[in-house]
């Protein structure tokens, strides 16, 4: 083997070459440490309201169940067999039926007892519906908002019951079920996230509302309206007028949600949940007087005023009535 010492130098590097790698790896270091930083913030927990109400509107459009404590599920609150907007009214292409064009819809009541869905209505007699349906039972394709999504049909008795209550053309009920594939919340608006996910509601798994807010909407009519007019899923106290607007990311209990858009108002709140006769004015009108969106989100909003605030799911977890409500701060 050769001398070594009789090989010639290796070419130093430039001191230019040197300089652009140091700064390199500076700036790698910087960008570590700034990701790690971020890493390792935590959110400010602020108390912001106490849940006052929790509601599961098992069948759209009918009556919500008022319970203490929920499950909040990827596709909404859940309350033992009651899944919040799980059971729909069909026409029979298909179609979805709500108060909008039934308003007698909002005078059925569900309880559930033994596995069983009970839906009662004035001058009727209770109609009992399985929780499980058999898998012989027909599933329907159904039509909501443009989309399509599947029902199992809850079978003839249900269909009947439905179709005398409403002294309607035939319709049919059918139900969601835990296997078929729900519908993308973003599909239908494109503030929502990828992973909301929703079975027969308007677009969002949960809607919070304030009893502020309701109080400020009562002080500008003359016949006063209910939180029933509103269907939200979560009733707040110990805020303001309209604050559930500014909760971008919040915490009740241990579930995480993240604020998507107000909750656009149509018809249906002008139907009087104890008579289902829709005066299609009040409490519409009146909102509009002050509740219209500003003219840069007309493109989402419409003319539609805006009454309460749609949630996505983050974390799944448990609420109950009297839990405070967080706003994350970062």
């Amino acid at each position: 083997m050769g001398d070594l010492r009789s090989l010639p130098p290796l070419p130093r590097p430039s001191w230019l070459l040197v300089l652009a790698l140091a700064s390199i790896a500076a700036l790698g270091v910087a960008a570590a440490w700034q990701w790690g930083r971020r890493r390792r913030r935590s959110p400010q927990l602020k108390p912001v309201g106490t849940v006052s109400g929790l509601f599961v509107y098992p069948v759209k459009s009918c009556r919500g169940v008022a319970v203490e404590k929920a499950q909040v599920t990827e596709l909404g609150l859940r309350s033992g067999d009651l899944r919040d907007r799980c059971w729909l009214v069909i026409k029979e292409d298909g179609h979805m039926v709500t108060a909008r064009q039934e308003p007698r819809l909002v005078l059925i009541s569900i309880t559930n007892e033994n596995g069983y869905l009970i839906l009662s209505a004035p001058e009727m007699k209770d109609l009992r519906i399985p929780a499980t349906l058999s898998n012989k039972n027909p599933v329907h394709n159904c039509r909501l908002f443009g989309s399509d999504i599947q029902g199992r049909d809850c079978g003839d008795e249900a269909a009947q019951w439905i179709t005398a209550f409403l002294k309607s053309e035939p319709y049919r009920l059918v139900h969601f079920e835990p296997n078929m594939t729900p519908r993308n919340a973003k599909d239908l608006i494109e503030l929502f996230q990828p992973n909301d996910k929703i079975a027969y509601p308007d677009c969002s798994p949960v809607m919070i509302l304030s009893e502020a807010s309701l109080e400020e909407l009562n002080s500008r009519l003359e016949k006063k309206v209910q939180i029933r007019n509103f269907r939200p899923n979560i009733l707040v106290t110990g805020c303001g007028p309209h604050e559930e607007d500014t909760w971008d990311e919040i915490v009740i209990g241990d579930v995480e949600m993240k604020g998507a858009l107000a909750c656009p108002r149509c018809i249906l709140t002008t139907v009087d949940p104890d008579t289902g006769i829709m005066d299609r004015k009040e409490p519409l009108e009146t909102l509009k007087s002050y509740r219209l969106c500003e003219p840069s989100k007309r493109h989402i909003y419409k003319s539609h005023p805006l009454f309460g605030w749609y949630f996505g799911i983050d974390k799944t977890g448990t609420v109950q009535v009297g839990d405070l409500v967080y706003k994350l701060i970062w």
